[in-house]
């Protein structure tokens, strides 16, 4: 891994890839950033570009291992990596491979930063990452979003955002959620009660106690909750949401019980909403495929094709051209 540059070190934990590993990308074995350089610069020189080779060596490198080619290029050729693919790519193909030459945090920072500025907020992005990213990853992307932006991403969120959906977005930014595995059961009754009390058996709903047990409580412990509420009034938590709340909040709210309740289930129904209907939301696409292909896409992929009856690779085929597709479905991994 090459000294120097600390902005290009994989930050936050190492990846290490033990027996569990549900990713579909790994590093690569044997991987040499200079080697790897070289294929990149002669695919870009001279007349038209080879972007199958580009393909090729990014689709089959982990992140860490793509990243380490930025230093490695300057190194050798003086010139700058992402310059140079950016003057030789176009389109959506470009925007993965940009993507793909960030560390997860920095794609996290750079994503979050892109749904807060413009015409529209991306509301949907900001739930998706605070609500899926452990404390630690949500404490490096703060340190990397203000180091990139000059401006504490709490702040961009809160100029932002308004109201009840504002404090949800606020709490799952602090990366303060219990982390522990245990379950008391009777604290897990105790708290479908307050969240009961707070919504269905009261005239108007009280948001800040859906927050404050949403966004603090372990994922393990609200498991337990959701099972307890079900069972005392008969009603499915995300049943109840959907009567007590509206617009940003009830998604917002939705999507952090979604992503608590089954993670890789709720990133197969972003997956599958980005390509259904006309136009796909590429943002998207690129994004989840991207982050999730060195955490957990093969469990997301068996989610898919269990709940939409066609395999994740079937859809992007569908749904996708050229080279965009070919790089997409390398980090698809395979059919299901």
């Amino acid at each position: 891994e090459p000294p120097g540059d600390p902005s290009l070190k994989f930050s936050g934990p190492e990846m290490v890839h033990t027996k569990g590993f549900r990713g579909t990308i790994q590093d690569y074995p044997g991987a040499d950033p200079l080697k790897d350089s070289e294929v990149l610069r002669k695919a870009m020189k001279g007349f038209g570009t080879d972007e199958q080779a580009i393909i090729d060596l990014l689709g089959s490198r982990s992140s860490k291992q793509r990243v380490a080619c930025l230093k490695a290029f300057k190194t050798a050729y003086g010139k700058d990596l992402i310059k140079d693919l950016n003057s030789e790519l176009s389109g959506d193909f470009r925007k993965l491979v940009m993507a793909m030459m960030k560390t997860p945090t920095q794609l996290d920072a750079y994503e979050i930063k892109n749904a807060i500025k413009g015409a529209g907020t991306d509301e949907a992005c900001l739930i998706e990452i605070l609500s899926s990213r452990s404390n630690a990853e949500i404490k490096e992307i703060s340190r990397v979003y203000k180091e990139e932006n000059k401006k504490k991403m709490e702040d961009a969120i809160t100029s932002d955002t308004s109201g009840h959906f504002r404090r949800l977005l606020i709490s799952l930014a602090q990366g303060n959620r219990d982390e522990r595995e245990h379950v008391d059961v009777s604290l897990a009754q105790q708290d479908a009660q307050a969240l009961y009390a707070a919504g269905e058996n009261k005239l108007g709903t009280d948001e800040s106690k859906f927050n404050a047990i949403l966004c603090a409580r372990s994922k393990s412990h609200l498991r337990a909750v959701f099972t307890e509420y079900q069972r005392m009034c008969g009603r499915d938590i995300e049943k109840s949401i959907d009567r007590e709340m509206s617009g940003d909040l009830e998604s917002g709210m939705l999507a952090v019980v979604k992503c608590i309740k089954n993670t890789p289930g709720y990133f197969a129904e972003r997956l599958y909403k980005s390509m259904k209907g006309a136009g796909t939301k590429d943002t998207t696409l690129i994004r989840i495929m991207v982050s999730r292909s060195e955490v957990d896409l093969l469990d997301i992929r068996k989610e898919y094709v269990k709940n939409y009856g066609k395999s994740l690779y079937t859809h992007i085929s569908g749904d996708t051209s050229g080279d965009y597709k070919k790089l997409l479905l390398k980090l698809c991994g395979g059919n299901d």
